[in-house]
């Protein structure tokens, strides 16, 4: 299966369709390969212990912050596509997901940047808590929660109504912020710190639809200014 050929909508697939992209990804099996030879070497030179349990379970509590963080004042920033040397970034990471929700293809976060990232938050937490062995654990644990929330982002955009209560409360969330409005609902599995931090709501919370919810505030305007992610999606064309 080569991705870059191929079109892959989520309102045309089914959940057992959805499964086989979704473990076909790269990326995905980059996460996976990461996670399974960091355990594995962890376990080949190191008992495991308590520590490691929690270095485990410090970033999975960790990790809804620092993707709210992200979400937000990053992903939804304007200051990205205002540069030339990161508008490419900004449009492959986010605006064209909002553009067209659907399309599985950009649904991913890139490898290229999403890695780093789970490295840069996630190892020197290990690497503080026990040294090597720490950060291998931190790292690994980073892209298996990685690899979890890119499945309940397919989930939630796919044309299909989850059995459980969760995956339907957290889809009916992420689908408002796309299609309502964006600058609420910033969580993907945990929405903690959007209650804490007054970016949350729900259907009946009478938040008005936004009227750059597709396009994230780059509309012809700005685009006449900042030209470079216009000139890429014609390109693309």
């Amino acid at each position: 299966m080569f991705w870059a050929s191929k079109k892959y909508h989520l309102e045309n697939m089914s959940f057992s369709e959805l499964v086989v992209a979704y473990v076909q990804y790269p990326a995905i099996q980059a996460y996976f390969l990461i996670a399974v030879l960091g355990f594995t070497v962890l376990t080949v030179q190191a008992e495991w212990s308590i520590v490691h349990i929690a270095v485990a379970l410090i970033v999975v509590l960790i990790y809804p912050l620092i993707w709210y963080l992200l979400h937000r004042f990053v992903l939804h920033s304007q200051y990205l596509y205002k540069s030339p040397n990161f508008a490419k970034v900004w449009k492959r990471i986010h605006f064209d997901h909002h553009s067209d929700p659907n399309d599985l293809r950009v649904l991913f976060g890139a490898l290229h940047t999403t890695l780093p990232t789970v490295a840069i938050f996630t190892l020197p937490i290990g690497w503080l808590i026990d040294g090597l062995h720490g950060a291998m654990v931190a790292v690994s644990s980073g892209v298996i929660v990685t690899m979890f929330y890119e499945f309940c982002h397919c989930i939630q955009h796919l044309h299909y109504t989850p059995n459980l209560k969760f995956f339907r409360t957290i889809k009916r969330y992420h689908l408002l912020h796309h299609f309502r409005n964006e600058h609420g609902n910033y969580g993907i599995t945990n929405y903690f710190w959007d209650k804490l931090l007054g970016t949350y709501y729900d259907k009946d919370d009478k938040w008005q639809k936004s009227p750059t919810v597709f396009n994230l505030g780059y509309d012809e305007q700005e685009a006449a200014k900042y030209p470079w992610v216009a000139e890429l999606s014609k390109s693309s064309d």
